[in-house]
């Protein structure tokens, strides 16, 4: 735990304002290191109250007072905060004696004399701000002071002044037969802007995209809402009129920058008839939450249905860690065959969310949620966990104990030591009871991931293959492809994305080329091949041509859970015919004989 200047401490602590100064522990855990006066006062808290409230866990004690139904959307936010991955400037309602409060938190994080970085939260009670303002407004009769409608750092109207006249200026531009547009715009990555050139060049930067965006609307209302947000109001002349606009204040603000930015993102919402201030606003910034990550696209247009889906993306944010106490998202088994024999030779654990509610929903949407919120290595060491318990089950019913692949993000490899996590758990069920060794489990990342490969990423991969697992490259093929994978990485097989397979004949058959080419090249260097999508005979056929060691498709077998298998077992249903462990290690052993005979052939 950082230990501050006895003098600095005490500064802190005697501080007004509602702040609290968090410091690490060895344990990943979390504790305050200072607490403000501001922020007892705050919580009508006693220091020693403090201490009983948050108790030895700080991660509970905060969340202990939040409301119900927002504890989940904070834990989350404040856990990314906390490991440097996200901004912190967010509302939330706290219960107070009188009721619930909106609480307004951000977050900073500030670099020590000495180096260290400490993340720094201020708090502000939206509730009591309001009453004061109001006793202020009746006593004083101060409620036009232009400093309650400015921003201190760019001169613009603030969001005290979009509330006020937001909606005048709406009317304004309706009255003269026109369409208001509202945006919501941020600094892509500021946090890290931030981190990597200093608060002061950040105050610069947002001070830049303040000047550009007054002089790209110079007719409109341009407000700084919060942190690193911007608001804009201003008549509506067509879609590419305004994509032109936001080019240009998108390349402004690369080239102008002090340090590199990715620039802005930027929603959008063109209003209806009849909506109100506070909805345009709201659907502009639901816009601009949801986009993508391609830089290419920096703004996105709100539709109707942005509401659906931000709705289904915060029912899954909110409802992950229950569907996981809960038994909701469950391991489905998809057997992959050897292409010459027709024998099982081991299955691929896929993630199935079987929700109460909703029914199924798809991993092309829960996924892409998780990934977002930088929750994908809680889901694949949720999965990864899952196959271990379910090895004893397998056993006890007298199942074959086929190799299983798992598949894990390459976000993954950010937050946590892969590796060690995946040891831990293949300790904890003692998976070598069942004469099972670590090559039983297929570690796929797949080629894209590898492709923006950092040195520690290059690190975590090699230590799979050290400590004894299989690196399975997925979806080799899907339009990242490069040579590279084979000279970059020690790798045990590679997975030809299925569309390879499912547009054989296309382009007068360019796919039959391509898939018996990469088989050949990956052979020639040791390393195996499977082929997914396989759905006909004629499939089939071609891959056993080309040499494709191994398939996996709906031909053969389509994804289950264990219960599903376990039925067709207590009703006496023939399970299909797998390859022995011997039969595995004899066929696995032959590429290598085979590459051997190359290289003596090559040397003869």
């Amino acid at each position: 735990m950082y230990i501050f200047p006895e003098e600095l401490r005490k500064s802190y602590e005697n501080l007004s304002i509602p702040m609290l100064v968090i410091s690490p522990e060895e344990d990943g855990s979390f504790s305050p290191v200072i607490v403000s006066k501001g922020f007892l006062e705050f919580n009508a808290l006693s220091m020693e109250d403090l201490k009983e409230y948050y108790g030895k866990d700080f991660n509970i004690g905060l969340y202990e007072k939040v409301h119900p139904d927002e504890r989940s959307k904070l834990r989350i936010i404040t856990i990314d905060f906390l490991n440097k991955r996200s901004k912190y400037d967010l509302t939330f309602r706290v219960r107070r004696e009188d009721g619930y409060h909106l609480i307004h938190a951000t977050g900073y994080w500030q670099t020590m004399e000495d180096g260290t970085e400490l993340p720094f939260l201020v708090f502000a009670d939206v509730h009591r701000h309001e009453e004061r303002l109001v006793e202020i407004v009746q006593k004083y009769k101060l409620f036009q002071k232009d400093d309650f409608y400015t921003d201190a750092l760019t001169n613009l109207p603030n969001v005290n002044y979009v509330n006020k006249h937001g909606y005048e200026k709406l009317e304004q531009i309706r009255s003269t037969e026109g369409t208001p547009v509202v945006l919501y715009i941020d600094i892509d990555s500021m946090q890290s802007y931030n981190r990597k050139y200093g608060i002061e060049k950040g105050d610069e930067l947002l001070i830049l995209l303040a000047d550009v965006l007054s002089a790209t609307f110079p007719h409109g209302l341009v407000a700084r809402e919060s942190s690193d947000y911007f608001a804009v109001m201003d008549k509506f002349y067509g879609q590419e009129d305004l994509e032109k606009r936001l080019d240009s204040i998108n390349n402004k603000i690369k080239s102008r920058a002090y340090g590199t930015t990715t620039g802005i993102n930027a929603g959008i919402y063109v209003c209806d008839k009849d909506v109100t201030m506070t909805e345009a606003v709201d659907h502009a910034i639901r816009a601009n939450k949801l986009v993508g990550e391609d830089l290419n696209k920096f703004f996105k247009l709100y539709t109707t249905e942005d509401d659906t889906l931000y709705n289904n993306e915060r029912y899954i944010i909110e409802h992950f860690q229950k569907a996981k106490e809960e038994g909701w998202i469950k391991v489905f088994y998809q057997c992959f065959l050897r292409v010459e024999t027709g024998n099982g030779m081991g299955f691929e654990a896929l993630a199935r969310w079987i929700d109460p509610e909703k029914g199924m929903i798809n991993p092309n949407d829960f996924i892409p949620a998780l990934e977002k919120y930088h929750l994908m290595h809680e889901l694949d060491l949720y999965i990864f966990e899952t196959v271990c318990k379910e090895i004893k089950v397998r056993y006890e019913a007298g199942l074959p104990l086929l190799p299983v692949s798992v598949n894990f993000s390459r976000q993954d490899f950010d937050y946590i030591d892969v590796v060690d996590e995946i040891n831990r758990l293949y300790d904890e069920y003692d998976i070598s009871q069942y004469g099972i060794n670590k090559g039983y489990f297929f570690i796929e990342i797949t080629e894209q991931g590898m492709a923006t490969a950092t040195d520690n990423f290059h690190k975590q991969l090699a230590k799979i293959r050290e400590n004894g697992y299989k690196l399975w490259v997925d979806d080799f093929g899907s339009g990242y492809s490069s040579l590279n994978v084979f000279s970059d990485f020690d790798i045990d097989l590679i997975k030809f994305d299925m569309n390879l397979l499912r547009n054989l004949d296309v382009h007068n058959g360019t796919n039959r080329v391509l898939i018996k080419a990469m088989i050949d090249m990956a052979h020639k260097l040791g390393i195996h091949t499977l082929c997914e999508g396989l759905e006909t005979e004629d499939q089939r056929q071609f891959l056993l041509s080309s040499g494709c060691e191994l398939a996996q498709g709906y031909l053969y077998h389509k994804p289950e859970g264990l219960d599903s298998i376990m039925a067709r077992l207590d009703k006496d249903i023939q399970i299909p015919k797998w390859e022995t462990e011997d039969e595995r290690i004899q066929r696995d052993a032959s590429l290598i004989v085979d590459l051997e005979h190359n290289e003596k052939m090559m040397d003869g």
